[in-house]
């Protein structure tokens, strides 16, 4: 979307004898998300912009500052690897280098195609600053339920920004950017209880907002569900085997996970008839770009490793293991391009024939030292279980990601 703001430049050159006195004075604008920067979809972002106009020993009552106007809006940036991802050809691609500095394209310099964006909100127009005076603006926006998450794949990318648009008065657009996180949480458009029932106590003592009330209810039904989803444990037994016998047992007590979580699974090789050597436990994200936007047909899916966990096990009668999954992980989600499925990957490395363990005497005092065989055959083989990975409460993500929730620059 361009929207032509060279018109109101245009009206209000009486004032470029400001800049012409004081060519070196500069404004500061900075935009901070006030919650942090991570959103639900459907959540309301909020972020606080500040013009100031910094005082120097050289201000004077001369050195008022004019701003024509400052828009603020959401976007959502989509960009696809060339070797992996096929997208229709919709006619000449737009330039998102404007041949006017006084038109203003949100998404100038940034690579890809815009999927989302929300409609510009004019924040001031004819803003006159005086020497050490500042002017704050609170834009509000709601991130659509609809929208994809953010993710930085193999294959695509999702990236969020709040653009801030602003210009002086006979001077060239300047574009600030706020980066973000979306999270999505599927059935919060049909959530299981109405979303006018409360979830949480209220204080009746306390006035809220209606925009805030809905917010923060929004955010209280989407932590429900992920709780009452992610809370259900029953036993979950798998035999572990290959070509020459059972090896052993796996136990787990849940297939579904919020980012942040721990896997817990345990492993018994006492009942086994073949020895396990040595294996493996990874957590794994797969990256499945959907058969009519590939590149080549059949393309395997890309895999991200993200924790892992081996250990030896010979003569071990039952060990477990604990993956966390990242707070900085993508919970799985699909689009129309792109589907991301989460699983455990297990590698076992087992001996073809018995190994037998070591043996003390008992009438022995001294230690022993046992020493392995010299060379084992062995078999190798590996076994995936896909599970599922949700969302958690956006303020705990906020913690840990790598946004700083407030950007700045001058113009």
């Amino acid at each position: 979307m361009q929207i032509w703001f060279e018109s109101i430049a245009e009206q209000r050159r009486q004032y470029s004898c400001v800049f012409q006195e004081d060519a070196v004075s500069m404004i500061e604008v900075v935009a901070t998300l006030s919650r942090g920067p991570v959103f639900l979809a459907g959540e309301t972002l909020e972020c606080l912009i500040t013009f100031t106009n910094p005082l120097s020993h050289r201000s004077t009552s001369a050195s008022s500052e004019m701003l024509a106007w400052a828009s603020a809006q959401i976007l959502c940036q989509f960009h696809g690897s060339e070797n992996r991802v096929a997208l229709p050809s919709e006619g000449p691609k737009q330039d998102v280098q404007a041949k006017s500095d006084t038109v203003l394209v949100p998404n100038r310099g940034e690579r890809g195609h815009c999927m989302l964006s929300t409609p510009p909100k004019i924040l001031f127009c004819d803003l006159r600053l005086d020497p050490g005076e500042s002017k704050s603006y609170s834009y509000c926006e709601t991130v659509p339920l609809d929208a994809p998450p953010t993710f930085r794949g193999q294959s695509v990318k999702y990236v969020y920004k709040l653009t801030i648009g602003c210009q002086r008065v006979n001077s060239p657009i300047k574009l600030l950017r706020v980066p973000f996180r979306v999270l999505v949480v599927h059935g919060l458009e049909d959530p299981p209880f109405p979303r006018d029932e409360v979830v949480a106590p209220s204080n009746p003592f306390l006035e809220e907002e209606e925009g805030v009330k809905k917010d923060s209810r929004l955010l209280e039904i989407a932590t429900e569900m992920l709780m009452m989803t992610t809370s259900r444990r029953s036993q979950h037994l798998f035999n572990i085997t290959n070509v020459r016998g059972k090896v052993g047992k796996f136990c787990i007590f849940k297939m579904v996970y919020r980012i942040g979580e721990d896997i817990v699974g345990t492993f018994d090789f006492s009942e086994g008839d073949i020895p396990c050597l040595q294996f493996s436990v990874s957590l794994q994200s797969e990256e499945h770009v959907e058969e009519q936007y590939q590149r080549r047909p059949g393309q395997p899916a890309s895999l991200t490793a993200h924790t892992r966990h081996q250990e030896s096990c010979l003569h071990t009668a039952a060990t477990h293991f604990c993956l966390p999954i990242p707070l900085s992980a993508t919970p799985g989600f699909n689009t129309d391009i792109v589907s991301l499925r989460w699983r455990l990957h297990f590698e076992f490395v087992t001996a073809r024939d018995p190994v037998e363990p070591p043996t003390v005497p008992e009438n022995q005092s001294e230690v022993i030292t046992w020493t392995g065989a010299d060379h084992i055959d062995v078999d190798t083989f590996s076994w995936d279980l896909p599970i599922k990975v949700l969302p958690t409460n956006p303020v705990l993500a906020s913690y840990v990601t790598q946004f700083p929730g407030s950007n700045s620059i001058t113009i």
